[in-house]
């Protein structure tokens, strides 16, 4: 521990370093549930690549584990700390290097928050869509670690789609540079793709050209609420069948419906099974709402009510964003699982998921991202209960096996980290682990990047 101290202050500023144990523990974890967190032995907080650099050669002489965080609002617990690690914090790094119109990229630091990037490139009339439901506070560099998603998604993608080149300090504390700042480019193997995503463990993201769009219009949504979830699910096919690209295309569960009614008083009707929120953003936003209003009514919605402004969908889409907030009520804990499966499995999944509550005397209820067919599971339980406990985690067990059996994915946007460590080598089964595996090593020989994580 002294020796790591010493080594560390002769590169960094005194700021840069947090050793106070009163004070540590505060960076032990992320959001998730039920993920072991160790006691970091120091916090450092850089401002540069250099004092970036000094920190991982420092970390490779000495063969101490290091941590990288963002703003540890991720839901698996991949930025939790291991004993005895530094705990790379990259908030201090927070700097919007540049905005390009005409070529339409962004260059920023990992530390740069997700909305202060979405408003500094709207004063230039683009947008960058990317937009989890932490956007207020999570940072870009958490964002590319977790290969995160958002509402937006059906219609613009994912984080991975617009990170076009990157600056990463490896575990030895050299400096690479992959990708371009050009609109196409295919020189050699895609190693920016295999950093997003990587959850910290190839490497440290330290700068990110991010590519940009023009700003969408305003959007319009219409809410559409159905008896079943089988009749949302095929309105949701007939949308995508039919080839309309909404910018929005949300579902709630009838347990989300009341947990949002009981949290905020939307006075939406507690017999809706589901609720499905559409919306547009194209030049004729109304014509669509109109088109996938019909296709809601023809797959047996109860009622569809557009929005005639956007202050009105506003209103309409509020009901999606308390989802989180309002299940978080229901009990003193939540866990939140994050599987993805064909939209033409949805149903299944949906009905599959109440099924798993009833088995597990759990209250789970499910808000997706319904166009992508990214289910969020919200089991809600009292973790000072150890059976109910028990119960909450066997149940997020059977909702990933269930989708793994839709052929689905354990994760769409929220990672792996140390929650689905076990779920990720089931997923991608022996070779395919063997193979990951291989990479790791080629690029933290020493495993001391993010350690427990992934695999």
């Amino acid at each position: 521990m002294d020796d790591l101290l010493r080594r560390l202050r002769a590169g960094l500023p005194a700021e840069a370093l947090i050793t106070d144990p009163d004070v540590t523990p505060s960076y032990a974890r992320d959001m998730a549930g039920f993920c072991p967190a160790g006691t970091p032995a120091v916090v450092v907080l850089p401002r540069t690549v250099e004092q970036v650099q000094h920190v991982m050669r420092t970390a490779t002489a000495l063969r101490v584990p290091v941590v990288p965080q963002g703003a540890r609002t991720g839901l698996s617990g991949a930025a939790n700390a291991t004993d005895g690690c530094v705990v790379l914090s990259l908030v201090r790094m927070d700097r919007i290097l540049d905005i390009d119109p005409v070529d339409r990229i962004a260059v920023v630091e990992p530390g740069v928050v997700n909305a202060v990037l979405s408003r500094a490139v709207a004063e230039h009339g683009l947008s960058y869509p990317p937009d989890p439901s932490s956007w207020e506070t999570c940072t870009i560099g958490g964002n590319i670690g977790t290969a995160s998603g958002g509402l937006c998604c059906v219609k613009y993608g994912v984080t991975a789609e617009y990170v076009l080149g990157l600056d990463v300090v490896l575990a030895d504390g050299r400096l690479l540079s992959t990708g371009r700042r050009t609109a196409k480019g295919v020189a050699g193997y895609d190693l920016t793709r295999l950093f997003v995503g990587s959850e910290g463990s190839l490497g440290i993201v330290v700068r990110a050209v991010l590519a940009l769009r023009p700003k969408p219009p305003a959007q319009l949504a219409l809410a559409a609420e159905f008896a079943s979830t089988a009749d949302a699910c095929a309105a949701v096919c007939a949308i995508m069948e039919r080839g309309h690209t909404p910018s929005l295309l949300e579902l709630m569960d009838s347990t989300t419906v009341r947990a949002v009614n009981r949290l905020g008083r939307m006075g939406l009707p507690d017999t809706t099974a589901a609720l499905l929120l559409a919306a547009f953003d194209t030049p004729d936003p109304a014509a669509d709402l109109a088109a996938v209003g019909e296709l809601c009514t023809a797959a047996g919605a109860t009622g569809v009510v557009p929005a005639d402004d956007p202050a009105e969908s506003e209103l309409l889409l509020q009901a999606r964003r308390m989802s989180l907030p309002a299940l978080e009520a229901v009990s003193t804990a939540t866990m939140i699982d994050d599987v993805c499966v064909p939209r033409s499995r949805l149903a299944e999944m949906l009905d599959g998921t109440a099924a798993i509550a009833d088995a597990h005397d759990l209250t789970i209820g499910v808000c997706a991202h319904a166009g992508d067919g990214n289910t969020h599971p919200v089991v809600c339980f009292d973790h000072t209960d150890p059976d109910e406990s028990r119960r909450a985690r066997a149940s997020f067990d059977a909702i990933m096996a269930l989708g793994l059996e839709l052929g689905g994915t354990i994760t769409g946007e929220h990672g792996v980290g140390v929650l689905k460590k076990e779920w990720l080598a089931r997923e991608l089964g022996p070779v395919g682990l063997e193979l990951q595996r291989g990479i790791k090593r080629t690029f933290d020989p020493l495993g001391i990047l993010n350690p427990g994580k992934l695999f």
